[in-house]
This record gives C-alpha cells, sequence and structure tokens, in this order.
C-alpha cells in the first residue's frame, strides 16, 4: 500500500494562516501566522514550542483532520497562505483528495495511548485504518499484515489478542504507532509522540520511531515540548512561539546564534543541554508542558 512519488515535498507550506472561527462567547483565534516550511522526501523535520504555540493545529491541518466532521465543530481553517502535503493542496480540498491525502499520511496523535478502542484486540485495532478503507480486504493478508507491523514495533505477538487495558503505557504507543504505519504512509506526524509513556521507555519508543523511518523510507513531523526527543531523530527542527515559526535549522545551528528573544530564552535556559556557545543577555524560558491549541482557541 506504498504510494506518493519520491520526488514530491511531503510537506510545503507558504505563509500559512490558521484561525478558529468565533464560536459563542469566543472570538476568532489565529493559532498559526506566516508558517513557511518544506519538508524534503525522507527527512525528519522536529517541531518544538510551548503550549498553546500552534503546533498541535499544525498536525491537525497538515494531516488534514482538521478537514473532517468532528463532534465538537470547532475546526481550523486555512485563512491565509498556502499549504501543500504530499501534493495535495489543503485550501479547499475535496472530499476525494481528503481520501488519498490521508491515505498517504499517518498519524500518531498526542493522546494516541490512551485513546485505543477498549473493546478491541490489539489485531482489530491496527486492522482499522485497512478496513475502514476495504472492508472486504482479504482476511488471511490483513492478518498477515497486522503480524508485520505488530513485528516491526518490537512487540511480542502474543498481543494480538490482548486488549490496551492489558499493556502497558510503552506498549499501547507501540501498537498505535503500529496502526499509524499500517497503510505504509509516505509521511507520519506524530504528535507529542512520548506524551503519557512511562519516563523508563521514552528513549525507547522515540528511537524506534527513528529505527522505523529509516527502514521504511518515510518522511515525519515529529512535534514535541521536550528538544531531547527532537535531538534523537529530527534532520532539523522548527521553533513555535505564539503562533509563529521563529527559528529553523539544525539543533546547533537555531540556538548557536538565535535572532529571535524567545529563542535566545531557550538557549539560556537549555544551555547544559546544548553544545553552543553561551548567548549574552537572554532571559531565561523553559519550554512549556504539553498542551492542545484546540483548548486556548475554545478559550477554556
Amino acid at each position: 500500500m506504498r504510494h506518493g512519488a519520491a520526488s514530491v515535498p511531503p510537506i510545503t507550506t507558504s505563509d500559512l494562516t490558521i484561525e478558529y472561527p468565533p464560536h459563542g462567547a469566543s472570538p476568532a483565534f489565529v493559532a498559526v501566522h506566516g508558517f513557511t516550511l518544506r519538508i524534503a522526501p525522507g527527512e525528519v523535520v522536529g517541531l518544538l514550542g510551548e503550549s498553546g504555540s500552534g503546533k498541535s493545529t499544525l498536525a491537525r491541518v497538515l494531516s488534514g483532520d482538521a478537514f473532517v466532521s468532528d463532534a465538537t465543530g470547532i475546526r481550523p481553517q486555512i485563512t491565509g497562505g498556502e499549504a501543500t502535503v504530499l501534493g495535495y493542496g489543503l485550501r479547499r480540498i475535496s472530499k476525494r483528495k481528503l481520501r488519498g491525502l490521508t491515505f498517504g499520511v499517518g498519524v500518531l496523535a498526542q493522546d494516541a495511548a490512551d485513546t485505543l478502542p477498549s473493546t478491541l484486540t490489539v489485531a482489530e485495532i491496527v486492522a482499522e485504518p485497512v478496513l475502514e478503507r476495504d472492508s472486504r480486504y482479504n482476511r488471511r493478508a490483513l492478518g498477515a499484515r497486522v503480524a508485520t507491523m505488530i513485528d516491526a514495533v518490537r512487540l511480542p505477538l502474543a498481543v494480538l489478542g490482548q486488549y490496551p487495558y492489558e499493556l502497558s503505557s510503552g506498549q499501547r504507543q507501540r501498537v498505535a504507532l503500529a496502526q499509524a504505519l499500517v497503510l505504509g504512509p509516505t509521511l507520519l506526524i506524530a504528535d507529542e509522540p512520548t506524551a503519557g509513556v512511562d519516563v523508563l521507555v521514552r528513549d525507547a519508543v522515540i528511537d524506534l520511531i527513528s529505527e522505523l523511518q529509516r527502514e521504511r523510507s518515510f518522511s515525519a513531523l515529529v512535534i514535541s515540548h521536550d528538544l531531547a526527543v527532537l535531538r534523537r531523530v529530527a534532520n532539523r527542527i522548527g521553533v513555535m512561539h505564539q503562533g509563529v515559526l521563529v527559528g529553523l535549522g539544525t539543533i546547533d545551528d537555531v540556538f548557536r546564534d538565535p535572532w529571535h528573544p524567545y529563542v535566545r530564552g531557550l538557549a539560556a535556559a537549555l544551555q547544559p543541554d546544548l553544545n553552543v556557545p553561551d548567548v549574552d543577555d537572554a532571559h531565561s524560558v523553559a519550554v512549556g508542558d504539553v498542551g492542545d491549541e484546540t483548548d486556548a482557541a475554545a478559550g477554556s
């Protein structure tokens, strides 16, 4: 089920602005402003930023999730600039093209490990994306595909008959990753891939994503508030602050000579973890805890 031409940039955005429309007593809210980024085929780009910086909103839009109706009805909208994912323009994307887009994008949501369906076995959970697209898919071939994915995420095949509540947080995250990759996507968008995972296995989870990316040659956008996570997996990073991209490059390049005050503050705060010269006149700013910009947009 692999697809997509290798020469097509997985993600290209130009001056992209994303806004939540007014709802109830809450006014319109601009979550992302003037965002420009190009991810090359096979590249892994990390997105660093505090809660409310626009990271998760970008994940919803670039993955296509923002264009699917949900229970809340509060969906971000592109109001400026352009965004192209796997060759699909996202402004006014049709349902047919959206189906093609979501076929080529694997999504590891921020709360994926905690929201696996409790009534389904691991085998059924991993098989879901396939059956949603083709309910008549050959069951023997599907069983082999699911078992292959479970093996790929370094889980024993014995978990196939188990339920999420029988697994550890690290095991559940691996199941969620297997589900995200079962269609053989060209692009993986992972939003806080170590959120909710036991501290002792966080490095193993992010290293697994890195290994699978090399083995399967997909591109990836990995979103995190944790620089250590991005250092392990990303070729380049972008730094988000209040909806604006304020730094882009390798980790060393971004923090060696930061031009934005927020990045200078991060460089000072993270100095023990960075192999870069001291930054003069920088105030200490730590990257915030994990958060979802939707809450800010909803005014909660």
